[in-house]
């Protein structure tokens, strides 16, 4: 039996056992014997933030306070958007190397904290410098230097030849874009009198397209790259775009289809083009489009809000230790108007892991 179909059936076993999701815990990958992923780094925006945003008291996207955290470790907030782990975590927790990720901008991060990977993402970035600046946020470019930074460390820990190893083997994952549509450009329309939805769209492609070839440049080659969910129906957009039944808003799904459609096709390409490349494009947005359309199947009861507070518009400062929040948190999809519970990440990193694990390699 070939390492990718092992990969594969090892998985599927997985969440099988799983019956659905109805049973979670946390998902372990068996990888081939002959290969090592040492570390995972992640980029990206408030879905994978662990924190990078705490002492940037510029933004409004951060999340260091309660009811935060309600369900993670000690019941303590962190600055993850969600009740507990976001999928930064589930992630490296599934390859093994250890069960947080934590924020590159911990001042109290130990020498083998930087060798088993690090997370540069921030809430509120995107693909369009302009996205970062609307959210007081660092940028992308931002976190490009932060990685070329966290290079060097890694230099002075254990040599340029490591390092090299550490770089090239490990599992690079990117997950940003939805600040750019639902906030950039339908939110606030700061993009609207320069671009049309179509040519939007390829103006942060041709971004995402730039930052993965500098990835590449900087000796990443295993690099995963989730496309935009439907944000839609996520509850706020839901409330701010879906009229009176709070339906899901179509407009904001069809842009996050189309430029998901784009960033595939650029991910083939430049796996195809760049040499030794582990391009790999992700979906996101069918998978959790099915648990918000069959939320039984999930053991999941609501869908169209939050469990902070009114679960309509709560987020970030707006979701504070003066709202009270659900009592079961593992029967809603959404922690606060925009992210996903701990439960909803778990599902999805699942599903994505079981469909993409053996392109990586």
């Amino acid at each position: 039996m070939d390492a990718a179909r092992a990969i594969v059936l090892c998985v599927l076993c997985y969440i099988l056992m799983c019956n659905e999701g109805l049973a979670m815990k946390p998902m372990k990958l068996k990888l081939p014997a002959n290969v090592s992923v040492p570390a995972v780094i992640v980029f990206g925006d408030s879905i994978v933030d662990t924190g990078n945003n705490n002492n940037n008291m510029k933004t409004f996207a951060r999340c260091n306070f309660l009811p935060y955290g309600r369900d993670f470790e000690g019941g303590l907030p962190t600055g993850r958007f969600s009740n507990g782990k976001v999928p930064a975590d589930l992630l490296v927790e599934a390859f093994g190397i250890k069960e947080l990720l934590p924020p590159y901008t911990d001042g109290s991060l130990e020498p083998n904290d930087l060798l088993t990977g690090v997370n540069l993402a921030a809430g509120g970035v995107g693909y369009d410098p302009l996205t970062s600046k609307i959210a007081a946020v660092e940028s992308l470019s931002d976190q490009l230097e932060q990685f070329k930074g966290y290079i060097e460390k890694l230099k002075g820990i254990v040599g340029e030849k490591r390092t090299n190893f550490i770089i090239s083997n490990s599992m690079i994952f990117v997950v940003i874009g939805s600040n750019d549509i639902s906030n950039t450009y339908f939110l606030i329309g700061a993009r609207k009198m320069q671009f049309d939805l179509p040519s939007y769209i390829d103006f942060i492609l041709n971004h995402a397209s730039e930052f993965f070839k500098e990835l590449y440049r900087l000796g990443a080659r295993r690099i995963a790259v989730l496309g935009v969910p439907a944000i839609g129906c996520v509850p706020s957009q839901r409330t701010i775009g879906g009229g009176v039944g709070r339906d899901c808003d179509e407009n904001q799904n069809q842009a996050a289809e189309l430029f998901n459609s784009k960033l595939s096709a650029e991910m083939n390409h430049l796996r195809h083009t760049l040499p030794n490349s582990k391009f790999t494009y992700m979906d996101v947005y069918n998978p959790l489009q099915d648990i918000i359309k069959n939320p039984n199947k999930y053991g999941f009861e609501v869908v169209d809000k939050g469990c902070c507070g009114t679960g309509l518009l709560e987020v970030t400062k707006l979701c504070n230790q003066y709202h009270q929040t659900c009592t079961d948190s593992s029967k809603y999809v959404f922690w606060d108007s925009y992210h996903p519970t701990e439960r909803a990440y778990m599902i999805v990193v699942q599903h994505l892991l079981t469909k993409y694990a053996s392109s990586f390699f």
